[in-house]
């Protein structure tokens, strides 16, 4: 009678692990679900001031995508992405800005905020009326097979100007100078024009110079930009938040930190932004 007993418990243990299982199975198998319906709180042109910064520019809705598993609708967190782009571009420029929103059915964009995403990631001329585009796509943990894509809405948007975020030089010069041989090792003041950048615009300046490239260290390959040739008192140079790398990063008025050469030797074009408060480097 015992043994009967033990054999009918492992047999009940047996058959909920399988019910166990079963279910498991159920949850795992995705069925889809509904490509959420984009809104906007303004139709036409989103409205964007200096003056307002601080108000609302644009409140987007969507509906729950309700994503359906064999076991029924899922309860896991769902992810979305929206994303800005100009329109004609397809949401194929690289330079389009993303939001993930995580988890929610809404966002609100300040005018200063969305002003930002048309300058400074978009590149937008300012004062100028743009059309852009916006569309928002969900998915379950990012996992790219349970993707749905919403409507696209269309918009124009006049971005305004905003103060640099960096003070440009008042004389409108700009000036390279560093460990390197090829940039004077230090030598103050530089020998113009070859050190000396071009004013693109009032907040942009470039140059193309030869560097010898190595080791980062500040008597051999570390550099900085002086506003006044022949003048210690002021620079242009990064710090460690900003992460700077070779190829560029943030920089500030009177910051602590050079800024690191490249590795390798060659001939290079430095960009000084004064508007977005960065600098690159491209190797030509």
């Amino acid at each position: 009678m015992k043994t009967l007993l033990a054999k009918l418990f492992l047999f009940g243990i047996a058959m909920a692990l399988f019910a166990s299982c079963k279910k498991d199975d159920a949850i795992d198998t995705f069925q889809g679900g509904t490509a959420p319906v984009l809104t906007a709180s303004v139709t036409g042109n989103i409205p964007l001031s200096y003056a307002t910064a601080g108000n609302t520019a644009l409140t987007l809705n969507w509906t729950n995508p309700n994503y359906m598993f064999k076991s029924g609708i899922s309860s896991q967190n769902v992810s979305y992405l929206i994303e800005i782009d100009t329109t004609g571009s397809n949401f194929t420029n690289p330079n389009r800005q993303t939001v993930s929103v995580s988890p929610g059915l809404s966002i609100t964009f300040t005018q200063s905020q969305f002003n930002d995403y048309l300058l400074n990631q978009l590149s937008l001329a300012p004062g100028v009326q743009h059309n852009i585009e916006i569309r928002i796509t969900a998915s379950i943990n990012s996992v790219k097979a349970t993707s749905l894509r919403s409507n696209v809405l269309k918009f124009t948007a006049t971005p305004y100007a905003i103060p640099p975020k960096v003070q440009p030089p008042a004389s409108g010069q700009l000036f390279l100078i560093g460990g390197d041989p090829k940039l004077n090792a230090w030598g103050n003041p530089v020998p113009t024009p070859r050190l000396q950048f071009t004013q693109v615009t009032p907040t942009l300046y470039t140059i193309t110079v030869q560097m010898s490239g190595g080791d980062n260290t500040i008597n051999t390959n570390q550099y900085l930009f002086i506003p006044v040739n022949g003048d210690w008192s002021h620079k242009y140079a990064t710090k460690a938040t900003l992460n700077p790398t070779e190829t560029g990063g943030g920089f500030g008025y009177d910051f602590s930190n050079n800024f690191p050469g490249p590795s390798s030797p060659g001939t290079y074009t430095i960009t000084v932004d004064f508007q977005k408060g960065k600098y690159t480097v491209v190797k030509q």
